[in-house]
């Protein structure tokens, strides 16, 4: 029971991770468009490969991080600036527009989306603060096998959240900018209300 918890708290943080139009869902969802679905299911498998990866790397982190409860309340303190910071940067793009483009070159999807994914350089800090934030409240426990089924929930949560915009691409395309919006500003009070959290336990 225990396993399945870590599984669906990655899934779960795989999948919300990534929800936020960006440079990866929608690059799922132009590849489907602009040649077909099976293209772009490669892409979302090799891009949610790299969130195992990068899961992982964040999950070794937050096992030192835990490891050291003297580092805890520094790196409590740090979330709170990083949550409100969050916050304001999904408050400020939920103001932007959105633009799509397509493409149609020959490529390697798979190795497309691995590219791709690597860039991605919010993944890791997004996954370590998660997740020491959920160690903090004892809802996940930071020790194998626990991280070995949280990071493939992640990676699964991912790649269902790239296979959403794939099966939806057409859908999507003609709301993005409204999905967008709306999507930013949750993610925008989301991250606010975690920061009011995280302060009233330092503070109580």
């Amino acid at each position: 029971m225990t396993f399945l918890i870590h599984f669906f708290y990655g899934l779960v943080m795989g999948y919300f991770g990534l929800i936020s139009p960006g440079m990866l869902n929608m690059t799922a969802l132009k590849i489907s468009l602009s040649t077909n679905k099976n293209n772009a299911i490669k892409f979302a498998f090799g891009a949610s490969f790299v969130v195992l990866i990068q899961a992982g790397i964040a999950l070794i982190f937050a096992d030192y991080l835990v490891q050291n409860p003297s580092i805890i309340k520094a790196l409590k303190i740090a979330a709170v600036f990083v949550f409100f910071i969050l916050s304001i940067f999904f408050y400020y793009l939920s103001r932007k527009g959105f633009k799509t483009n397509t493409t149609n070159k020959k490529m390697n999807y798979i190795f497309k989306g691995i590219g791709m994914s690597f860039v991605n350089m919010l993944a890791i800090p997004f996954y370590l603060g998660l997740s020491v934030y959920l160690a903090s409240i004892h809802k996940i426990i930071i020790k194998q096998p626990n991280i070995l089924f949280f990071i493939v929930g992640a990676s699964i949560g991912a790649f269902l959240l790239f296979y959403t915009y794939i099966v939806f691409a057409k859908i999507i395309k003609n709301k993005v900018s409204f999905i967008a919006k709306n999507i930013n500003i949750l993610l925008s009070v989301l991250f606010l209300i975690l920061g009011i959290l995280t302060v009233t336990k330092l503070v109580s």
